[in-house]
């Protein structure tokens, strides 16, 4: 195994390397062309761990990699959660009223879009963050702009022509760290989370039995979402985040009562959450 490094999505100088940057910042990043070969890299040991997004709290969930936790075998090992900084780059020597079009992935442009509209500047989608700054700086036209990370400005050779491009200063991403090896935190410590998949038997209300066994043994579920996954012939699957430790007495009860109106159930892991979280 590579031991001391940590792969992400993305190119160098993408939020998720700063986020890596910021969440192990004794390990070495390895950029990755897509969630797929971030999974692999753990997965085959090429790569100690793995840190991906899971959702934005402007954007919404990152589609693409929910269509890889049904069949990975890689465990949860940590969340971060990440405030993201967008800044508007462009080749050195700019300035902010010479910049007419401006590149950057998807959900950044959409979490940038109210001031992206007040300059008036035509939005065009690239694959990734990073990637639009590196073509920008080849491309050497200070018409040309790039939403990126500050890291991706000082790595391409690009100037801030304007900070803090994104529409909420709130603007959060959670990444969840991923690892072949799973780890036991201790909830006498510190505040777990416990993050699983499942689907619901065909029966008559079976959602809303197994998710009243949360609430009659107090358990705090902070994230329930649903999506149809094409590997299962389109039968919806839940993907929930609750606080506590599947060994406690209450997280036990609850977990056996979804076991009678679910099938599937699949834990993505037991790990300690982010003091962020919780504000402590």
């Amino acid at each position: 195994m590579a031991k001391n490094t940590i792969a992400f999505q993305g190119r160098p100088g993408a939020h998720s390397d700063v986020a890596c940057r910021l969440a192990h910042p004794y390990m070495d990043t390895i950029p990755c062309p897509s969630f797929e070969d971030v999974f692999e890299k753990v997965a085959s040991g090429e790569a100690e761990l793995g840190l991906v997004p899971i959702e934005n709290s402007q954007a919404g969930r990152v589609a693409e990699l929910h269509a890889l936790l049904p069949t990975t075998n890689l465990h949860f090992i940590g969340e971060y959660l990440h405030k993201v900084q967008h800044h508007l780059l462009a080749p050195k020597g700019a300035k902010l009223e010479e910049v007419k079009t401006v590149y950057s992935h998807p959900q950044a442009l959409m979490q940038c879009r109210e001031n992206l509209v007040k300059l008036g500047v035509t939005r065009e989608a690239y694959p990734d963050t990073a990637g639009a700054a590196e073509m920008v700086a080849q491309l050497g036209d200070k018409s040309k702009g790039a939403i990126a990370s500050a890291l991706a400005a000082e790595l391409y050779g690009l100037e801030i022509v304007k900070k803090d491009m994104q529409d909420r200063n709130d603007n959060t991403t959670l990444f969840v760290t991923i690892s072949k090896e799973e780890v036991d935190p201790d909830p006498e410590r510190e505040r777990v989370l416990t993050t699983l998949l499942f689907s619901v038997r065909n029966i008559p209300a079976a959602l809303y039995k197994a998710l009243g066994g949360f609430a009659t043994n107090g358990v705090n579920m902070l994230k329930l979402e649903s999506y149809i996954a094409s590997t299962d012939g389109g039968v919806a699957q839940f993907f929930v985040t609750f606080e506590g430790h599947p060994q406690q007495k209450n997280v036990k009860q609850a977990l056996e009562e979804i076991g009678f109106y679910c099938r599937g159930i699949k834990v993505l892991g037991v790990y300690p959450a982010d003091t962020k979280r919780f504000g402590n």
